[in-house]
């Protein structure tokens, strides 16, 4: 069928990533792409900024012609980021049919490897349009942090049986340091929100306070009553408030 599905990815990160080195020569450049991996990641921003340094290093460290990264998130599946809008294209019609490697790889927590897409015959409908667009191979690897999928990293060539074990050796390294950076700027995205929450609602609460002489305790009730009463979020209310300093119907 020219897919292979994988139930665990390498155990041992530096026996792996050694053996990706040595291979082909290619050790100085791929010390240098993780060495700079991890510099970028450390210094972005976000969860957008920490997927598109993941998939433009992937160009760098793997055989592949195009790379995209798909998240999971409480509302599903969204597309974190990606090398070329064909990528988008492609997450898109396997979201939309529920059906590709993709799906695979997300629902099953494992890593989906189609040597040869033009041969593949699970997916057919998906076998098709990838041969008309021109790809030949399909790697995905699935991101996992603290036992949680975080998404998966995907890796698409033009040509068939292009990628190699050493090949999904680095994307596992790869989709690991993606994984921890993830977890850790959704954290940081998270406790920012959070903080953000307490600055507009402390801010709502002094304008109540000042219009109606009220005291904080007072202030904050009002608010979560009208949160409650209006099933609107606590810091949605407040920033109505403080924008047309009026509290919502």
């Amino acid at each position: 069928m020219g897919m292979t599905e994988h139930a665990s990815a390498p155990a041992v990160d530096k026996q792996v990533l050694q053996a990706a080195l040595d291979h082909d020569g290619r050790e100085p450049m791929l010390a240098t792409v993780f060495a700079q991996l991890a510099v970028e990641l450390h210094d972005a921003d976000g969860v957008d900024e920490t997927v598109d340094a993941v998939v433009q290093f992937a160009l760098q460290a793997e055989a592949c012609t195009y790379a995209g990264v798909m998240l999971t998130s409480p509302h599903g599946w969204e597309i974190g980021a990606v090398t070329d809008p064909l990528v988008a294209q492609i997450y898109q019609e396997q979201i939309d049919a529920a059906e590709g490697p993709l799906i695979a790889a997300l629902t099953g927590d494992t890593t989906v490897y189609v040597a040869d897409v033009a041969a593949e015959t699970r997916w057919p409908a998906w076998s098709t349009r990838l041969t008309s667009y021109g790809v030949g191979s399909v790697l995905h690897v699935p991101m996992r942090a603290a036992e949680q999928l975080i998404g998966v990293l995907s890796l698409y060539t033009v040509h068939a049986d292009a990628f190699t074990a050493d090949d999904e050796a680095i994307a596992y390294i790869l989709a690991r340091h993606a994984s921890v950076a993830v977890a850790s700027a959704r954290d940081g995205e998270t406790m920012t929100a959070a903080v953000d929450a307490r600055k507009l609602v402390g801010q709502a609460m002094g304008i109540l306070m000042e219009r109606f002489d009220l005291d904080e305790s007072r202030a904050f009730e009002i608010l979560k009553r009208y949160s409650q009463d209006t099933n609107t979020k606590l810091r949605d209310v407040a920033q109505h408030l403080i924008d047309t300093r009026k509290l919502p119907q």
